[in-house]
């Protein structure tokens, strides 16, 4: 089944600039941190008893796929609203792809769905973002504590913890099938899959031409 519109996948460890990359992009972005599981549900993985919420175990999966598929599909979707200081969705918001050929889904989890992206016929491309290891923790940790997303002691020690295995997670994002790629080469492969596209004004035309 050919659809209207497909998806590039943007994947890369927490902090390294995936939502700032997607907005450079000019497309619309879906933000895949909003369909982890809530809090209390009995299917999260646990490390030491506490939720371990880098798992890909923390996240919904197929529901994030279906919501990809019906935006390829239709054009717009329902998508969840997530409070991450509450660990659990709070609403629901429409998401319209305003005729766009092309949208951006991004989240450290993004690579979970390449292969099942590609299968159902939805997948534009899929890249892993890499960045300096340090820029990566301190824009991680910037972030998170002005979004006060938990106590400051937690979130250094989470930073930490993840600084340590940034290379383990890069690594499975691009063995899952995304191409590792620093934000100006995502930038000029999304340019140039947009100037590629068929129902992109400036193919049409010179398609016409």
């Amino acid at each position: 089944m050919d659809h209207p519109h497909r998806v590039v996948l943007l994947a890369g460890p927490s902090g390294s600039g995936k939502s700032y990359i997607a907005q450079r992009t000019g497309l619309p972005v879906l933000c895949l941190d909003e369909f982890y599981k809530d809090g209390d549900d009995p299917t999260l993985p646990r490390r030491n008893g506490q939720v371990d919420w880098e798992s890909p175990e923390s996240w919904d999966t197929e529901g994030a796929v279906e919501t990809i598929v019906r935006l390829a599909r239709d054009g717009r979707a329902e998508v969840p609203v997530y409070a991450i200081g509450a660990d659990r969705r709070v609403s629901t918001r429409t998401f319209d792809l305003a005729g766009s050929p092309l949208f951006v889904a991004e989240g450290i989890f993004a690579a979970e769905i390449v292969r099942e992206c590609r299968r159902r016929g939805v997948l534009a491309g899929a890249y892993a973002l890499r960045r300096p290891r340090g820029a990566t923790f301190l824009r991680r940790l910037a972030r998170d504590l002005s979004e006060q997303r938990k106590a400051p002691r937690v979130l250094v020690q989470r930073g930490l913890a993840l600084l340590r295995s940034e290379p383990t997670v890069l690594r499975r994002q691009t063995n899952l099938g995304a191409e590792a790629a620093r934000g100006r080469e995502v930038l000029h492969r999304v340019a140039g899959l947009l100037a590629g596209h068929p129902s992109h004004p400036d193919q049409s035309r010179s398609s016409g031409a």
